[in-house]
């Protein structure tokens, strides 16, 4: 084990705290810690990738805010190393901004002095205290690629945004306006979708929605701890456990056909989806049996246990739900075989 596994492997609970700390003098103590854990944490595909889910899960059990910007920064420096552009500026903290909106658009337009941003993108998370981001623009009619943007480069406004969420209040995702600002391309056009990492960075976060159910499912072991269940408690205990080890299976799985080189193309495609279902239907069930065991007194009383649920139930909207079963189904059928 070389010394920077040997730095992530110094124990779950240290990282845990790590987490809690970093949510004081907020956001800066979590940028801080994201910049840290890109300089030792492995990139998915290079034969650590287990070790890097497990990083993510146990952030998210601890504070989902601090893994909501680890996993982001974490996800860029591993586009860039994917694009062959090297490391990052020391020091810099990233976000990908790769979301559309219905009526704003961000387009790319190359120049004598290279290539431009002009226009507006939706859903950038935290982009007034990030330093850089990967961002993705319209390069045509039907074209995007994705850009490597300093946010604090002249002609970037972030914009007054209208967030309002309970769940990652200090994680505001408004829009970005960008007005002829200077980008370097990372990939050709389509590559950011069509990179085998693109399948790996989505079951990352996938991770941090499994350390979030974990985090819920905590609460329920802590009551049973005080007070002996009764045989309805005990289902609930059952219940949560199978859900969670679903997920956590689904996971470690992926994870090794990552590092074997059986997730590249529509395998890798098709792996997603199955995972991130997986993950996002076991931690809506944890939700669920949670609430059902404990009632309303945490949700009313415990803040740290209301901010966790209120957290993942958004964070877990980026799954598209029967969207993404749909798509799911559309590429069980493309392939062409019986998948049971």
């Amino acid at each position: 084990m070389g010394p920077h596994a040997q730095q992530l492997d110094a124990g779950r609970d240290q990282l845990a705290a790590a987490a809690h700390d970093a949510t004081d003098d907020w956001p800066d103590r979590a940028l801080a810690l994201a910049r840290s854990f890109g300089e030792l944490a492995p990139a998915p595909g290079e034969g650590r990738t287990a070790e890097l889910w497990d990083l993510l899960s146990v952030l998210g059990a601890a504070q989902l805010s601090v893994a909501r910007v680890v996993e982001p920064h974490l996800d860029a420096l591993a586009i860039l190393r994917q694009a062959g552009l090297g490391d990052p500026e020391p020091g810099s903290t990233w976000g990908v901004f790769a979301a559309e909106g219905r009526d704003v658009r961000l387009e790319a337009r190359e120049t004598p002095d290279g290539w431009r941003l002009h226009g507006v993108k939706p859903w950038c998370s935290l982009a007034g205290a990030l330093t850089h981001a990967v961002v993705t623009a319209h390069t045509g009619v039907a074209a995007r690629r994705a850009f490597a943007v300093q946010l604090g480069s002249p002609g970037v406004d972030v914009l007054p945004s209208a967030w309002r969420a309970l769940g990652l209040p200090g994680i505001p995702s408004g829009p970005v306006r960008f007005d002829d600002v200077p980008a370097e391309p990372v990939g050709a056009d389509g590559w950011y979708l069509d990179r085998p990492g693109f399948a790996w960075g989505g079951i990352g976060v996938a991770a941090v929605w499994y350390g979030g159910a974990v985090g819920v499912a905590r609460r329920l072991w802590d009551a049973a701890s005080v007070r002996e269940p009764d045989q309805i408690g005990q289902a609930h205990l059952g219940s949560a456990d199978l859900a969670l080890g679903s997920a956590r299976a689904a996971l470690a799985s992926a994870a090794a056909a990552v590092d074997d080189g059986a997730a590249e193309d529509s395998a890798g495609a098709l792996l997603a989806l199955r995972v991130r279902g997986t993950v996002a239907a076991a931690a809506e069930t944890v939700l669920g049996i949670v609430d059902h065991a404990l009632g309303p007194a945490p949700l009313a009383f415990d803040p740290d246990h209301a901010q966790r649920v209120a957290d993942l139930r958004l964070y877990l909207r980026q799954h598209h739900a029967e969207r993404d079963a749909a798509a799911l189904g559309r590429s069980l059928l493309a392939a062409g075989e019986a998948p049971w």
